[in-house]
């Protein structure tokens, strides 16, 4: 049991760069393909055209924290 809780902890700190690179390959991948793709920075959500151009799309909140049991009302 002990070997698994190892395998399980090594296999979720590798977890964050895998996703990152992930991420990063999907991004790439859409904008070689002539897609655009929408980014969320600094309270808005960009969309990035194949070229580069990036134009505002919309406003938007920002990170909150929340506490464990609060309840939350979705949009």
């Amino acid at each position: 049991m002990i070997d698994q809780e190892k395998e399980i902890d090594v296999l979720e700190s590798e977890f964050p760069s895998l996703s990152g690179s992930a991420f990063s390959l999907a991004f790439n991948n859409a904008r070689k393909s002539g897609q655009s793709v929408f980014v969320a920075e600094n309270d808005t959500i960009y969309e990035i055209l194949p070229d580069g151009t990036r134009k505002e799309v919309k406003k938007i909140e920002g990170p909150r924290a929340y506490k464990v049991g609060e309840e939350i009302k979705l949009r």
